[in-house]
């Protein structure tokens, strides 16, 4: 049997039959790939239910709730070259992580590989898969599909290395719209992001999450003041600004924003001119 090269991890918070799935799922993959399920903090028994039922999967146990950069001690952990990430309500198709393997063999440069999403249990495209195929960004010739500045977390696959040189996510975001701010990072630190549509996750989310739209919102305006110039900084904190006037958790999102712009700031560290114009072009 040749060594694994894609390890899949996963982050979880009191969510044990959905994870329990998804590591159903995850075990039937023909690829076979070792599974690390970073456990937020749960208190529902969680990370003994998996212990007990898929003793072959690693779990790191945070002891608090670290939110996306529990993602980060999976990729810690993980021995092999590329890394791909499920949530508790997603997996990947058959297939999946040996055609992405193939593609980041193939691109040197290739840091991240944005998937194809199927939603639900008739695998309905996710409307994030036709933003993501007609990119404004185009190709280039060592990548193998259009650059992406955006992705859905519970359906990327990165080099290991290129994860680890962007830095991972960002403890300031926590969760929510965390993924833009990562694609940044990767990219100014000279690696590929790009969409394929040959590569399909699989995701069955069991509800919308309250209050999810305006911590977006906020995560968006975060990301710009770490990033971006401070007009589109500013504007971003306007657009929730002007939610809070009508919305309770916008209000909320928003004096959590001013309380986490002093530690934004002192991450600052604005996009080089030719990815600023790349985010121009998005915006």
């Amino acid at each position: 049997m040749t060594d694994p090269r894609t390890t899949v991890v996963v982050i979880t918070r009191n969510r044990r039959e959905q994870v329990l799935c998804t590591l159903d799922r995850l075990a039937r993959l023909p690829e076979r790939p070792p599974v690390i399920v970073t456990d937020n903090a749960s208190d529902d028994g969680t990370a003994e239910a998996i212990t007990r039922l898929h003793p072959q999967v690693t779990v790191l146990r945070t002891g608090r709730n670290l939110g996306a950069v529990g993602r980060n001690l999976g990729v810690r952990r993980a021995r092999t070259p590329y890394v791909a990430f499920s949530d508790d309500d997603s997996w990947w198709e058959p297939g999946a992580l040996g055609t992405a393997e193939r593609l980041l063999d193939s691109h040197p440069r290739l840091g991240l590989l944005a998937a194809r999403i199927a939603v639900g249990p008739g695998g309905v495209p996710d409307p994030l898969n036709a933003m993501l195929a007609g990119s404004p960004l185009g190709r280039t010739a060592d990548l193998p599909g259009p650059q992406v500045l955006g992705f859905l977390a519970c359906a990327a696959v990165v080099r290991r290395q290129a994860y680890l040189d962007a830095g991972g996510y960002h403890p300031v975001l926590f969760f929510g719209g965390e993924e833009t701010l990562l694609a940044y990072d990767m990219a100014a630190s000279g690696w590929g992001v790009c969409h394929s549509p040959d590569v399909v996750a699989v995701h069955r989310p069991t509800g919308v999450r309250a209050g999810r739209p305006a911590v977006q919102l906020r995560n968006a305006a975060l990301t710009a003041w770490m990033r971006r110039p401070p007009a589109v900084a500013l504007r971003h904190s306007l657009v929730l600004a002007a939610a809070a006037g009508r919305d309770p958790q916008a209000r909320r999102e928003l004096r959590e924003l001013l309380a986490r712009l002093p530690a934004a700031l002192r991450c600052r560290r604005p996009l080089p001119p030719a990815l600023e114009a790349a985010a121009r072009r998005l915006d």
